[in-house]
C-alpha cells in the first residue's frame, strides 16, 4: 500500500448537487427551496427548534434531573487504593501528594471497592458506610470532616 494510491471507498464521495442550474439538473426552479415562504426568502429563516409559533419539543417536555455544581470538587479514592499511600495519618493532602485525587479536589470520599490490608487513622475525609466498616476492622479509625453550614436564602434568614 502507498500513499498515492489510497482512494476513497466507492460510494463514500459524491458529486455535489449545483442547485439552481436548469429543470434538467432535478433541481432547478426553486433550487429545493419549495414555493414561496419564509425558508424561500433570501435571508429568511427561524432558529433552532422553532416549530412555526406551536410551543416547541423542548418546551413541551418536563425537565429532569440536575447538574451536581460540587461533583468535580469531591473525588473518589477507592478502600483498596489507601494501601499504596506511606503515610499512616491519611487526610486530603496525603491523597494529592500520592496522586490518588486531583489537584483541584475540595474534598475526598473513600468507597468500598476491594480490601484493606493495614491499619490506617483518615482526618477530615468522607466515607461511605461500608468502607468505615472495613477500616475499623483493620483496625484504624476515622475523624470525619466537619460539616460547612449550608448557605441560607435571605427570606429564610429574616424569618427566624
Amino acid at each position: 500500500m502507498r500513499l498515492n494510491t489510497l482512494k476513497p471507498a466507492p460510494g463514500a464521495k459524491q458529486v455535489r448537487h449545483r442547485v439552481g442550474r436548469g429543470i434538467g439538473s432535478g433541481w432547478g426552479k426553486t433550487a429545493g427551496l419549495g414555493h414561496k415562504g419564509q425558508r424561500a426568502r433570501a435571508g429568511g429563516y427561524h432558529k433552532v427548534g422553532f416549530e412555526g409559533g406551536q410551543m416547541p419539543l423542548h418546551r413541551r417536555l418536563p425537565k429532569r434531573g440536575f447538574t451536581s455544581l460540587s461533583r468535580e470538587a469531591t473525588a473518589e479514592v477507592r478502600l483498596s487504593d489507601l494501601n499504596r499511600v506511606k503515610a499512616a495519618e491519611i487526610d486530603l493532602a496525603a491523597l494529592k501528594a500520592e496522586g490518588l485525587v486531583p489537584r483541584g479536589a475540595l474534598a475526598a470520599k473513600v468507597i468500598l471497592c476491594g480490601k484493606l490490608e493495614r491499619k490506617l487513622v483518615l482526618k477530615g475525609v468522607k466515607s461511605t458506610k461500608g468502607a468505615r466498616a472495613a477500616i475499623e476492622a483493620a483496625g484504624g479509625s476515622i475523624t470525619e470532616p466537619a460539616e460547612k453550614a449550608k448557605l441560607v436564602r435571605n427570606s429564610a434568614a429574616k424569618k427566624a
